[in-house]
């Protein structure tokens, strides 16, 4: 089986995110969007809305599945057995840090873990989860960033702050 996961935070998940989706499932029998569930990071969304999120932006695309995870991306991919990780890239800045990690999670898993990085449609290059949340907590428009539902999800989250 040809598997590859798509970790993130998707906090919210954006167009940019959903776009790498539809492009990755066309590459592999089996896309698994993992959402990372990281202590550290103030969250939006929950974990568990957030793999909601993306089970329902996803729910036409028949081999992706979604789940989360924390700790290590290789002890995850190793448990999947799994042995592709796919990566967005909006900008150079983003993959010199993508790089760094791509080639500490290679190290890190003996060669077991290689990472495809995609190349972000141009019109999604300017999209950030942490740019949607910054607008929407000013009431910008976030319609031209995120699905319909996200963006009211998104709205409700910052009216109940």
């Amino acid at each position: 089986m040809n598997a590859a996961i798509y970790p993130g935070s998707f906090d919210p998940m954006t167009l940019g995110h959903l776009d790498v989706i539809q492009r990755a499932s066309k590459m592999f029998d089996t896309l698994i969007v993992s959402v990372l569930d990281n202590k550290a990071k103030n969250a939006l969304f929950s974990v568990e809305e957030r793999v909601s999120i993306l089970k329902e932006a996803t729910k036409d695309l028949p081999n992706v599945e979604v789940d989360s995870f924390n700790g290590l991306l290789i002890d995850y991919a190793r448990q999947k057995d799994i042995h592709i990780s796919v990566r967005g890239l909006r900008a150079i800045t983003d993959f010199e840090y993508e790089l760094q990690i791509a080639q500490t999670n290679r190290k890190l898993s003996n060669g077991n873990l290689d990472t495809v990085f995609l190349t972000t449609s141009l019109e999604y290059a300017y999209l950030s989860s942490s740019s949607v949340k910054e607008i929407a907590s000013f009431h910008g428009d976030i319609s031209q960033c995120v699905p319909d539902f996200v963006a009211e999800l998104v709205y409700d989250k910052f009216k109940n702050k």
